[in-house]
């Protein structure tokens, strides 16, 4: 079974499936070894990788590099996070192409303007396309996939701009008018409140996503309780997981004068020769070096 086959037959086995934040071939092998059921190909942990703001400063290729090469290295679906689709429709019907053909499952499109601001920054600018027009481009993303399995999400950011809730359910209905087989609805309220007040506004056709990044404390069991959320997107977990050890680490390092204390609290070198896979390389060469 091909991997969006997987995930939608996921959903509809379990009602629910849990997605991590990956940025590397790494993480997404930690990811599939904890139990996800699938991977966010995020552009906020790309962007985060590379020591700039999500504002859309990462190129397509270079958000493709990393998701043929995580797609490499798992066998879980990836939903793929494209930010606006690159410019206009036409952008939209090439960046389809493109990331079935790197290995994505599903692409999240969001209808803000080009070039975007990540949605959880303070006061930061979150300017929405028209209707109209996002409906185009989630139109032209359903019409460009070959796979009918892929899924289209549309994201609508009205929460996050302030729009309030009769917007957000206006702009989802619109999107599911045009093709999207899921909504992302996005708050960055501290709270539960705008999420469930909106997942039981919710009369569309279509189930919905979130990413309870801003509201952790939303957990699958309250959200299948609600009954129309088929997907968690953990958004940033992995960046922040890692930098968080990485900042203690070095920090340690530099108070201690050496790495005599650090060392025992860090994995050991055989354990990342495992997730390497150096076994699978040994063996190789004592098969074919000759």
């Amino acid at each position: 079974m091909f991997p969006a086959k997987r995930l939608r037959t996921c959903m509809a086995e379990t009602g629910l499936v849990h997605v991590m934040a990956a940025h590397s071939p790494l993480s997404a092998v930690l990811a599939e070894e904890a139990g996800f059921d699938g991977l966010w190909a995020s552009g906020f942990e790309l962007s985060a990788l590379y020591g700039l703001p999500d504002m859309s400063l990462i190129s397509m290729t270079q958000h493709l590099d990393m998701l043929r090469a995580i797609a490499g290295r798992t066998r879980l679906p990836i939903v793929a996070d494209i930010d606006t689709g690159y410019g206009n429709a036409i952008n939209v019907i090439h960046a389809i192409g493109e990331y079935e053909r790197a290995g994505a499952s599903a692409v999240v499109i969001e209808d803000k303007t080009f070039p975007k601001v990540t949605s959880l920054v303070a006061d930061g600018r979150q300017e929405l396309l028209r209707i109209e027009e996002f409906q185009g481009k989630t139109e032209a993303a359903v019409t460009a996939r070959r796979d009918p399995d892929f899924l289209i999400i549309a994201r609508t950011e009205a929460l996050i701009a302030g729009l309030g809730e009769a917007e957000a359910l206006r702009r989802a209905q619109a999107y599911v008018e045009a093709g999207a087989d899921m909504i992302l609805i996005h708050s960055k309220k501290k709270d539960t409140s705008e999420i469930e007040s909106f997942s039981r506004a919710w009369t569309g056709s279509v189930p919905l996503v979130i990413v309870p990044n801003a509201y952790p404390d939303l957990d699958a069991k309250r959200v299948k309780a609600l009954g129309n959320i088929r997907m968690m997107i953990y958004g940033n977990y992995g960046i922040r997981a890692a930098a968080t050890c990485m900042q203690e680490t070095f920090r340690r390092i530099i108070v201690d004068g050496g790495v005599q204390n650090v060392h025992k609290d860090i994995l050991p070198v055989d354990e990342i020769f495992r997730l390497q896979k150096i076994h699978e390389v040994r063996a190789a060469e004592a098969r074919f070096l000759r």
